[in-house]
């Protein structure tokens, strides 16, 4: 999806670091996809929403909490189409909803995530969509660290897209 220009623009903020990380999903990694570099540029947040725009066809786009939500922000100002947060669990206040926003029966989700690794947080978002009526169509990622979710969600049938995949990330750095 990426011809390269995400991929930069990604390594330009500053995202892309190497060293020892321990990651979210479990495990370590020697290089780490920094959400909150690119997630708070403004340029490289619009390349994202107008990518993840590209033949959306959906009734609302879905933002996976915390990481997805600026993403689908973006991504519903860039085509007007309204969003919704799906968090892991229920808060036990207020409304207590595991979906914030609007969302009917049979709507037609594209979730939207930042880093998929081992695809378990878009599996979860994929289940809470669900439980409260909405039909995901499809998870759009910005990178794919390639450890497994694609074939996780798979197993839910649905399928991922990626605007880079980790691999094309590595290859455009220095090191």
């Amino acid at each position: 999806m990426d011809d390269g220009t995400l991929a930069d623009a990604l390594i330009e903020t500053g995202a892309v670091r190497f060293g020892e990380f321990q990651l979210a999903a479990g495990g370590s990694s020697s290089y780490y996809v920094d959400k909150y570099r690119f997630e708070t540029a403004p340029a490289t947040l619009q390349l994202i929403a107008a990518a993840f725009a590209e033949d959306l066809t959906a009734d609302r786009i879905a933002g996976v909490a915390l990481g997805g939500v600026p993403l689908a922000v973006a991504t519903s100002l860039h085509t007007q189409l309204p969003y919704v947060i799906a968090r892991k669990r229920a808060k036990a206040y207020g409304t207590a909803k595991q979906v914030e926003g609007e969302l009917h029966a049979g709507d037609a989700v594209v979730l939207l995530e930042d880093i998929a690794t081992t695809g378990m947080s878009a599996v979860d978002a994929v289940s809470s969509i669900r439980e409260a009526g909405g039909h995901v169509e499809e998870v759009r990622v910005v990178v794919d660290r390639e450890e497994g979710a694609t074939a996780a969600l798979e197993e839910v049938d649905v399928p991922m897209r990626a605007l880079c995949t980790a691999s094309d990330l590595l290859a455009r750095t220095d090191r």
